[in-house]
């Protein structure tokens, strides 16, 4: 388990992260999402020593990264995938690291195998691609056998067999019982792979949820109706004060219905005009869309030709309400 308390880390006068707090939980894939500047990396710095906070703390189960005796086999971290020396090749290189927490020779040949790896181990990591060289960092954060694992951007450079391996890695790790927080961009991935979200803006905290939560609280879940008396059906549905528009498709057009709607309702107002239906389906907000909605505030740099965004709005890190986002 992760727990952040209060962290805060000032460069100057820029506040990097401010007085943040949450937990990451064992047996979950949590995404750790923000605009660019939001503070991410850093705070991820501070979970591994590499920064030190100005306030507050963080532990992982319950220890702060110096006090581990030997931190590979608690913790494993890739976050920049370029720290290796060049001249160095893969096998030494998790040698050297194996080496330094006591940790057997097999243990490198077993995570090069498991990183895809083991026909080019005896090459130079300089000569690596970015693909290859996220492989070279997972295969470090896998040594020790680690119960928690951090990954910043962990999918950069890889192509779609190895976003699909490292997607199916991580569900499979937290599936084992241990805690994986990853930083991603790719928000159709944190989708599909986490099933908690912390996300941040500006250093501060806007949610922490279930990934679920998170959509359905700050998107909006329409209805798509499909019927022959499609004109009747409108009718009713605007008598009755529902939101709606027509969507022209292949299959022929479409209803779709907004605001607080379910398709129980709409099918119920079907049925008691005799209204037949060919297709009555519920779309659900992405999570592109629910994040775009949370952080517009905290965007660092728009490109709407307004320049740099103004300071967070007031009051958004009271959207945490008991574990969840406010409703």
């Amino acid at each position: 388990m992760i727990e952040a308390v209060g962290l805060t880390k000032r460069y100057g006068r820029t506040v990097a992260v401010d007085n943040l707090s949450f937990t990451v939980k064992p047996g979950r894939v949590t995404g750790f999402l923000g605009p660019n500047g939001a503070g991410k990396s850093t705070t991820m710095r501070m979970i591994l020593g590499l920064d030190r906070p100005d306030a507050g703390q963080v532990r992982i189960d319950g220890k702060t990264y110096h006090q581990l005796d030997r931190p590979l086999r608690t913790v494993g971290a890739l976050l920049d995938a370029k720290w290796v020396h060049p001249n160095r090749s893969a096998r030494a290189h998790l040698r050297w690291l194996a080496r330094s927490n006591g940790l057997p020779n097999r243990r490198v040949g077993e995570v090069l195998e498991l990183v895809g790896l083991t026909s080019v181990a005896d090459r130079r990591a300089g000569g690596f691609s970015l693909g290859m060289s996220q492989r070279l960092g997972i295969a470090a954060a896998l040594l020790g056998d680690p119960q928690i694992l951090l990954f910043d951007e962990p999918v950069n450079g890889l192509d779609p067999e190895g976003i699909h391996w490292i997607r199916q890695l991580m569900k499979r790790l937290a599936a084992e019982g241990r805690t994986v927080f990853v930083s991603s961009h790719l928000l159709s991935e944190m989708a599909q792979t986490a099933q908690d979200l912390v996300v941040v803006g500006r250093g501060r905290l806007i949610a922490q949820c279930t990934t679920a939560e998170f959509v359905d609280t700050a998107s909006e879940t329409s209805v798509r109706v499909r019927s022959p008396q499609l004109d009747r059906l409108r009718e009713v549905l605007l008598r009755k004060g529902y939101a709606l528009h027509v969507e022209p498709g292949v299959d022929g057009n479409a209803l779709v219905v907004t605001g607080s709607v379910t398709s129980e309702q709409v099918g119920e107002i079907a049925a008691e005009q005799d209204v037949v239906l060919h297709e009555l389906s519920v779309r659900r907000g992405s999570l592109e869309e629910a994040f775009m909605r949370l952080t517009g505030d905290s965007v660092e740099y728009r490109t709407d030709g307004q320049g740099p965004a103004g300071p967070a709005a007031a009051g958004s890190e009271d959207l945490m309400v008991a574990g969840g986002v406010n409703r």
